[in-house]
């Protein structure tokens, strides 16, 4: 660090560059902040710089480089930059533009998510560790990891490491290489469509068990030939591993790196240092890859692209399905949503002639789709008092001839835990959790009740808590009860459960797919995990046992949701093409003339969706609206409630207010959590710009406002939410 005089007397070699630091938008200052430099640094560059009394990692950011005698302040006044991070190339101008964007719309600083996208690791590191790690990186042959590397970053050598051939030679059909299947018709005209000079996005719009993936496959040996780099991104981390042992075998000679949560913070960063400088051929993510720096960017995939999960629930509450679209449009190169089941949002936009939709209705190999059984429980014999079986007869029955034939049955159920509460028949008390207005799940393998949104765990009491009754039991079902039902129901039957419980330990959720589709399980509960993308040859019957908790929910998404679940969920049974004339999905309803049912019956999504699409015109809602949601949590509702009543005031006083509707406070469907109470309002426009011209002008002001309400602990907004 050099001292003010040296500065001064420097003033003729030194530049004035503007750089992004990690704070919060809150903190009142601007994007970015004024730093000096010796050489002019080119944009992107990443650098250490002190920032109070700290010393933090940076970037460079776009600004018209000035003299540092120009105006402003003089160069005694702004503190030298202490370190250049010379070692890696600056980041592209295409992810400035990306974060740019990201940061104006989501309404979040840009030095906040610029720093906040790299991986942790990175911004601790010093000029000399970052140039080591640089160096190892560029020993590795390519396609392979050292490993002793491996073994260093606390994982096994090839855990969330890059693909290697020879760990994955097993998958590639033996030493003559790869097999490639051969492509349907339907695939064979999508690829053709793919190669036209149409640069929309395309929405592909498969059946379940069409070969999207073999789409996705040759559109990336395409660009890979190209020599350009290939992103891949999916929901949720479960769904990783299967789609890189698919891209490894069938490019066992590529380098393929994966980027999620599961990551050690140095597995991360050198996978993130592999696709940034370009050694990384193939990169497979969660939603945080979307701010993949790539080198030599040539497609981007978006599989299941309906999915809430690609919605970033905290801090920047981003949509990496948009941005994916956003950044196919900045790079210049192709983008591909995939889905059985699009979202409302991105079918409309095909509908316009926004996004150019390609379809592919039929299975591979001619299989028929599951015949879709609707079983009325309205008319299923039972003894007077008793609730319902668990399965009825028929499908009981169903399910025993599956076994007889060596076939798998799917049971799902989208609620984990024994029984989602305990209660009391002398006093009505039930397991109510202290901290959340919600209620504490009873777990029976580990007797403990959980609340899953604050994470308290008790073990059960012995008694009531109120009045002493020792006879406290369950009420409702559960994935855990539901697999203890099915074993006492089927006896012999090998009963298998995949959901959050069961798949906590690393390696078990690999350890149980493989028991699935070796053949080892006769019938599978799970919650939705099993639902997305997995290939279970084996499986002929699926059975929603308990779907009609959704058709009624508050929010208007929750029919949408419900539709692709059930959907995506009978897309398991069948996929054999042998076996799909004999594959059912069964669906236990209580309504069984809803029209959703008969949607599902006739496996029509296109009238799903037409029905789906009129009604939200109707309502202006989403897609024909655009909406934000204001949250704000506090000790009290009231101080939240004051809050939030005192930014509509300022935000009614506005000019740009006649284009926004703003609707008045309510609490969430769980208003207390961690013994926060939690309000929310929403803000509605027909207009996208206008919406946004509000926020950008009202948002500033809150910050201030905040000061006024000492109550308030926190409070963030949220553009397009999906959970109102």
């Amino acid at each position: 660090m050099v001292s003010a005089e040296d500065a001064d007397a420097d003033v003729g070699v030194m530049h004035r560059l503007a750089v992004a630091v990690e704070m919060p938008r809150h903190a009142g200052l601007s994007d970015t902040l004024d730093y000096l430099a010796r050489q002019p640094l080119p944009t992107g560059t990443l650098v250490r710089v002190p920032l109070g009394k700290r010393l933090v990692t940076a970037v460079v950011w776009d600004r018209p480089e000035v003299a540092a005698a120009d105006d402003g302040p003089l160069p005694h006044a702004l503190r030298e930059i202490a370190e250049v991070l010379g070692a890696l190339p600056a980041l592209p101008q295409t992810w400035r533009a990306l974060v740019d964007f990201a940061s104006g719309y989501y309404q979040r600083g840009v030095g906040e998510l610029a720093l906040a996208v790299l991986p942790p690791e990175l911004r601790k590191l010093t000029g000399v560790q970052l140039q080591r790690r640089v160096a190892r990186l560029a020993g590795y042959p390519a396609g392979t990891v050292d490993a002793d590397e491996g073994s260093r970053d606390g994982g096994d050598a090839h855990r969330g490491a890059p693909a290697r051939p020879s760990t994955l030679g097993h998958l590639t059909g033996g030493p003559g290489g790869p097999t490639r299947p051969t492509p349907s018709a339907e695939q064979l005209q999508v690829l053709a469509d793919l190669q036209t000079d149409d640069r929309r996005p395309v929405l592909l719009h498969g059946a379940t068990g069409s070969g999207k993936t073999e789409v996705y496959l040759r559109a990336a040996e395409q660009a890979l030939q190209a020599g350009r780099q290939v992103l891949v991104l999916v929901p949720e981390i479960n769904l990783t591993p299967q789609l890189e042992a698919r891209f490894a075998q069938r490019f066992p000679d590529r380098v393929l790196v994966s980027l999620h949560s599961a990551l050690t913070p140095a597995q991360r960063l050198r996978h993130w240092l592999l696709a940034h400088l370009g050694q990384a051929d193939l990169v497979l993510g969660t939603r945080l890859a979307v701010f993949t720096p790539l080198a030599r960017p040539g497609l981007i995939v978006v599989d299941e692209e309906h999915d809430p999960s690609f919605k970033q629930q905290e801090g920047a509450r981003y949509s990496a399905r948009d941005l994916a679209v956003y950044r196919a449009r900045l790079e210049g190169v192709p983008v591909i949503l995939g889905s059985a089941t699009p979202a409302l949002e991105s079918w409309q936009r095909a509908s316009e002639g926004r996004y150019r939709r390609l379809s592919m209705p039929q299975r591979i190999g001619g299989g028929a789709m599951p015949r879709v059984r609707l079983l009325d429980m309205n008319l299923q014999p039972r003894e007077r008092g008793e609730h319902a079986p668990a399965l009825a007869a028929p499908l009981r029955q169903a399910i025993e001839d599956r076994i007889a034939r060596s076939e798998q049955s799917l049971l799902l159920l989208n609620r984990r835990g024994y029984a989602p509460v305990l209660h009391c028949g002398a006093c009505s008390w039930k397991s109510q959790c202290p901290h959340c207005s919600a209620w504490r799940v009873f777990h029976k393998v580990d007797r403990t009740l959980r609340c899953h949104h604050c994470g308290l765990t008790e073990r059960v009491p012995r008694a009531c808590p109120d009045c002493g009754n020792l006879d406290i039991a369950p009420i409702g079902r559960g994935t855990e009860k539901l697999e203890e039902q099915m074993a006492a129901l089927l006896p012999g039957a090998r009963v298998a459960r995949i959901d959050a419980d069961t798949t906590r330990l690393k390696g078990t959720l690999d350890a149980q797919l493989a028991a699935v589709h070796g053949g080892e399980v006769d019938v599978l509960v799970g919650t939705q995990m099993v639902t997305k993308g997995h290939d279970f040859r084996r499986i002929t019957l699926v059975a929603a046992v308990n779907p009609d908790g959704a058709l009624f929910a508050s929010d208007f998404r929750a029919a949408e949701r419900l539709f692709s679940l059930l959907l995506q969920a009978a897309g398991r049974a069948g996929r054999d093409a042998e076996a799909a004339a004999r594959s059912e999905m069964w669906l236990q309803t209580w309504h069984p003339q809803h029209p959703l049912y008969a949607a599902l019956q006739r496996h029509d999504y296109e009238a799903f969706a037409a029905q789906q699409l009129e009604e939200r015109r109707q309502a202006r809602l989403p897609p024909f609206s655009h909406l934000a949601l204001l949250r704000a949590e506090a000790r009290t509702a009231e101080a939240a409630l004051d809050f939030l009543t005192a930014a509509s005031d300022a935000a009614a006083a506005m000019p740009q207010a006649g284009a926004v509707s703003l609707y008045p406070p309510v609490p969430p469907p769980v208003a207390r959590v961690a013994d926060v109470e939690r309000m929310q309002m929403l803000l509605e426009s027909p207009s996208r710009i206008a919406l946004q011209r509000m926020l950008g002008a009202w948002l500033p002001g809150l910050h201030d406002l905040r000061t006024h309400h000492k109550g308030v602990l926190r409070w963030a907004v949220d553009v397009d939410p999906l959970g109102i």
